[in-house]
């Protein structure tokens, strides 16, 4: 039997083959047993929800930053109880319209999708 793997066009473009890779990690560091148990993603077509498990923290002690497509969130020096994540998306993130809401100890992301502003100029033929 002759195995002979699929290649699609997109995984051809080196930046569509690592934005790929990254939604690839990232979705399975998600749901990995291990490491990243009590985390679940959702994405629809504006944004993805992403919800954490973290009982025991302030919302205070919280600080999530968010720099392009990628998502930063950990707890103070001082909190009592320590948590640090790093997630990379597939798709630049608006931070503008992303919200974060704790609740019951149970961290609710919404990570807006950046819309890419398109930079087409139209020239004269003459």
């Amino acid at each position: 039997m002759l195995f002979a793997p699929v290649v699609r066009s997109r995984a051809t473009n080196p930046a569509f083959r690592s934005f790929d890779r990254s939604f690839e990690r990232f979705v399975n560091e998600a749901f990995a047993t291990g490491t990243a148990r009590g985390v679940n993603v959702e994405q629809d077509d504006k944004a993805w929800t992403v919800t954490f498990d973290v009982p025991g923290i302030a919302r205070e002690d919280l600080t999530i930053g968010i720099e392009g497509a990628i998502v930063r969130i950990e707890t103070r020096a001082e909190a009592a109880r320590q948590f640090k994540a790093a997630y990379e998306l597939p798709q630049d993130i608006d931070s503008e319209a992303s919200a974060a809401k704790l609740e019951n100890g149970v961290l609710t992301l919404t990570l807006a999708k950046l819309v890419p502003i398109s930079k087409v100029r139209q020239i004269e033929v003459k």
